[in-house]
């Protein structure tokens, strides 16, 4: 009974000082992985509090969360889609991971890791693990700030979820091949990867002939399809562990298992916040393993970082640019990769497990992935102006193509100027293009999306990219002279800034112009108005008032 009170105890405070700590972590737009382990860190007995005793406890109840991570990961990998990506794609994903293990074996031998007893590591494949795990870059981290920024759909975009999707699939197959580690035999690697290949192929066969007819039948029942997913979970895991696979493998083969049919999306929606508990945990444990930070694992953390964010450059830009995307693509792409992924903390876990490496290499890549997933936050965050920094001062863009660049941009003087062309703003120029296709010639479209560019400017559009959270950048775009200010952009999709305060800044910018703005409501069109916008467009009101002239047109 008081080892039951310790326990729960034990969780309270974790999920107490995690939430605390998240909290913090969201005030200051770091990423709230960073909050749970600094809650651990806090709870610990090397550098906190020491409120948590039973840390084993925590540990093995958070291993529930690593088979639901993975699950999920799992769920959210469509083979089909994963096909579709073509040889560009396939070839990026294989040159990324390849050549960032390759690198990081040389870079990390020649600094000595891996070797020395008394250095910073120990363990007998010490080396090989680091290398793997930081080729590896951190999907929930990537997509959540992508997508904060609305850039999933952009061209750099895609190509970074697609190496995401296909780095799960190389630690995949990592995992198949761990549990042999210490007796590499060629017949032992063959007879692991068979067994991965055969669990796969009965879990898919299973999920098209019986899983979605028992799935359908618990539709009607939302728990049971919650407890019946979690059901395939845990027995594709206890499956994969007698099989001698490890069982965070099963797991994410039982996601994959039922990505690619309809209830696949369901049962990430209703697992979701089980596994957030159960992660939580996972990441407060690692907190709790957190030891004094000392000189020599600092330096060897940067130094890990350093090899990261090089590795990600040396590989991602030279296959965009040899398939044509272009180098800026390619530098925002490695830029959103440059950070090491959970999963990592997961391979390096079950290492320590299968005795393959050291509690230093843990220790080591814990404090790489803090240190990067800070970084890589605002790396993410400011990826086009460092693109466009990065390819000044390495000339990939020719003086030349500058020159060029620049003349063409000194000469076109816009009267009007779309900011926004995002699905209101691309809307805007349809209409445009074919009621009053003269006016192309005079308009000026702003965007950060990049990838719009091939598109617009095939069509007769002036583009070009800014960041309107800036001032600095609009003062760059030449629209001094401009006579008509469009904005298709509400409070809700101006990220780093706000309508009133782009506003403001505009007047400043184009001091002849008349403005016309979007809110997200009527009180945002008020402020606006005042503000000096001659006209706001109303989302809300313009969707509702379509709406009802549909509903007059095809009366009940």
């Amino acid at each position: 009974m008081e080892h039951a009170f310790e326990l729960l105890k034990d969780i309270a405070f974790s999920i107490i000082f995690a939430t605390l700590c998240a909290h913090g972590a969201r005030l200051l737009r770091q990423p709230l992985i960073i909050g749970y382990v600094a809650g651990g860190i806090l709870l610990g007995r090397h550098m906190g509090l020491g409120l948590v005793t039973g840390s084993e406890s925590i540990e093995l109840i958070s291993e529930i969360g690593l088979l639901f991570l993975l699950f999920i990961i799992g769920l959210e990998i469509n083979l089909k889609e994963l096909f579709r990506m073509g040889p560009s794609m396939i070839t990026l994903g294989l040159v990324q991971f390849v050549g960032c293990v390759a690198l990081g074996l040389a870079l990390y031998g020649w600094f000595g890791w891996g070797y020395f007893k008394d250095g910073v590591l120990a363990g007998r494949y010490d080396l090989l693990y680091l290398a793997v795990t930081t080729a590896l870059s951190s999907t929930l981290i990537v997509v959540k700030l992508l997508a904060d920024k609305f850039e999933v759909n952009t061209t750099a975009g895609r190509l970074t979820v697609g190496v995401l999707v296909l780095q799960d699939i190389w630690a995949m197959l990592f995992m198949a091949f761990q549990p042999n580690l210490l007796n590499p035999e060629w017949l032992a690697v063959i007879r692991s990867i068979g067994l991965g290949l055969l669990l796969t192929s009965a879990a898919f066969v299973m999920s098209r002939h019986v899983l979605n007819r028992i799935f359908a039948a618990a539709a009607k029942k939302p728990e049971l399809v919650l407890l019946t997913a979690m059901t395939w979970c845990f027995v594709l895991a206890g499956l994969a562990e007698r099989a001698g696979l490890s069982k965070e493998m099963g797991a994410l083969i039982a996601g994959l298992s039922l990505a690619a049919y309809p209830y696949g999306a369901d049962v990430i929606a209703k697992l979701i916040g089980v596994r957030d508990f159960f992660v939580t945990l996972f990441f407060v444990s690692l907190g709790l393993k957190m030891p004094l930070p000392e000189p020599g694992l600092l330096a060897g953390a940067v130094g890990v970082a350093i090899v990261v964010v090089l590795s990600r450059f040396v590989t991602v830009i030279p296959v965009t640019a040899l398939f044509g995307n272009g180098a800026r693509i390619g530098v925002v792409t490695a830029l959103n990769l440059s950070q090491i992924s959970e999963f990592s903390l997961v391979i390096v876990a079950l290492g320590i497990g299968y005795g393959h490496v050291s509690q230093q290499l843990q220790t080591l890549v814990l404090t790489s992935m803090l240190m990067t997933s800070v970084v890589s936050t605002y790396l993410i965050f400011f990826n086009g102006r460092i693109a466009a920094g990065v390819m000044k001062v390495f000339g990939l863009l020719r003086p030349s193509q500058m020159r060029e660049k620049k003349m063409r941009e000194e000469k076109f003087e816009p009267e009007i100027v779309l900011l926004g062309c995002f699905r209101e703003g691309l809307a805007f120029l349809d209409k445009l293009e074919q009621r009053l296709p003269a006016l192309k010639a005079k308009l000026l479209a702003v965007d950060f999306n990049q990838a719009l560019a091939g598109p617009l400017q095939a069509r007769g559009f002036v583009f070009r990219y800014a960041d309107l959270a800036h001032a600095e950048t609009l003062e760059h775009l030449g629209i001094e002279k401009a006579r008509l200010v469009i904005c298709s952009l509400s409070d809700t999709y101006l990220k780093g800034t706000t309508g009133a305060r782009l506003l403001s800044q505009l007047r400043r910018v184009a001091p002849q112009a008349r403005f016309i703005m979007t809110a997200d409501d009527a009180r945002g069109s008020e402020e606006l108005k005042k503000a000096g916008a001659l006209e706001v467009a109303v989302a809300s009101e313009s969707v509702g008032s379509e709406l009802f002239t549909l509903l007059q047109r095809h009366p009940a």
